[in-house]
């Protein structure tokens, strides 16, 4: 009933004789006749609940169409059980469901009857022969309606990014008290991967484990280096439920121990952080955040002599405060409305991830060279301000240190 929803939402926007032609993503060939584990392209998966390949639904005022894979006893044997023909209408709540070696010839019968067409080339092959099919049609993009829908989280949504958060923050405390000195950055990962698996989760992006001086690289995913005694390790990893996301950053030091440096830096990304929190409300404008952190950092840079009064923040700073969250880690949903930055509605989702990166500098004091810090939560708007979906994975200083005492 979810996705049928959506469907009658998405249908009270379009015209009574327009037509939505949307297809799933192909399989992506890792090598040789491999596959990548296959994931349902996220806009088709929002309305239509389906996770196979080598789908397309075919959506008018009147029917709800989806073409697919029929049932086929031999590749079954080598993939797995298909829905097929005969139980997709039934459970896709479809009026009616045809081979996907139809899509060709049948598709010409629903543009004859259509003023409109809403069609986004992915540029698959099934695509190709939708293109075949509208040749000569003028078609519009039916991203910016979908994914203003997508925007706006409802209660199921909420609920599997809520289960997402909690199996993360599972994985994040373990790898807490787990890490020590002369570790690996992949034995940390490992961590990841054993209880995403255990919770029938999987990686909602390549985890960053990043000790040392791989915490100033903002995507850092090599996670192969040596854990060094008093350096700090940097650990952004989520997971998706049933496909929705969660992103969650934290950073502590390998040994157990902040430094004095490593403290005065990490209290600043932390203030900054609950500064941004703070500000996020319904009618708040969606660059607040960003602003408010900015801010912090740079009062806590200068105070400490790290930055110039007119120094460049984003030497220290690089990049924004948070992005949408939910079926994509980077979720969809535009940040401006008419040239000008939205406001926070109930429903929406988004991270919240101040940094501080400082290289070896030599006009810096090298006990701050190497520190890159990180401190990442998603946060959900709600009626009256927000909840923070991984406020039960610790961040202050004495908290982290108690979580991993080595005593």
């Amino acid at each position: 009933m979810i996705h049928q929803n959506r469907r009658k939402e998405l249908l009270s926007q379009l015209g009574e004789t327009d037509l939505v032609i949307l297809s799933t993503n192909p399989e992506q060939i890792r090598n040789g006749d491999v596959h990548f584990p296959f994931r349902a392209d996220s806009d088709f998966f929002y309305l239509s609940g389906f996770c196979e390949p080598e789908s397309v639904m075919v959506l008018t005022q009147n029917q709800y169409t989806i073409f697919l894979r029929d049932r086929d006893p031999e590749r079954e044997i080598w993939d797995g059980k298909r829905l097929g023909v005969k139980q997709a209408p039934n459970s896709l709540l479809a009026d009616q469901a045809l081979p996907i070696g139809m899509l060709k010839a049948k598709l010409p019968e629903f543009l004859s009857k259509a003023t409109k067409v809403y069609f986004d080339s992915r540029h698959s092959g099934l695509d190709c022969i939708i293109d075949h099919c509208v040749e000569g049609i003028k078609t519009h993009s039916l991203k910016p309606i979908v994914h203003e829908m997508r925007l706006i989280k409802d209660t199921f949504e909420i609920e599997q990014m809520q289960q997402a958060a909690d199996v993360a923050i599972l994985a994040h405390e373990k790898a807490m008290q787990k890490v020590m000195p002369n570790q690996t950055e992949y034995e940390v990962q490992a961590i990841f991967d054993s209880v995403f698996t255990q919770n029938q989760a999987k990686h909602s992006y390549m985890p960053i484990v990043a000790g040392g001086k791989n915490a100033c690289v903002l995507h850092y995913i090599e996670n192969s280096a040596i854990l060094k005694n008093g350096d700090l390790l940097l650990i952004d990893a989520g997971c998706e439920i049933n496909n929705y996301a969660s992103d969650i950053t934290r950073t502590y030091p390998i040994n157990g121990r902040f430094s004095n440096a490593q403290k005065k830096i990490y209290q600043i990304v932390l203030d900054a952080q609950y500064a941004a929190i703070e500000c996020i409300k319904p009618g708040e404008l969606v660059s607040a955040p960003h602003k408010v952190a900015s801010q912090v950092i740079r009062n806590g840079l200068v105070e400490l002599g790290i930055l110039q009064e007119d120094g460049e923040l984003s030497d220290f700073y690089m990049h924004g405060t948070g992005h949408w969250l939910g079926l994509d880690v980077h979720d969809v949903g535009e940040y401006k409305q008419a040239d000008s930055d939205r406001v926070f509605q109930k429903g929406m989702v988004t991270t919240v991830e101040p940094g501080i990166y400082i290289r070896k500098n030599d006009k810096i004091d090298p006990v701050y060279w190497n520190i890159g810090i990180r401190i990442e939560d998603d946060v959900l708007v709600t009626e009256t301000g927000n909840r923070v979906l991984s406020a039960a994975l610790v961040k202050e200083i004495d908290e982290i240190e108690n979580l991993m005492d080595r005593q």
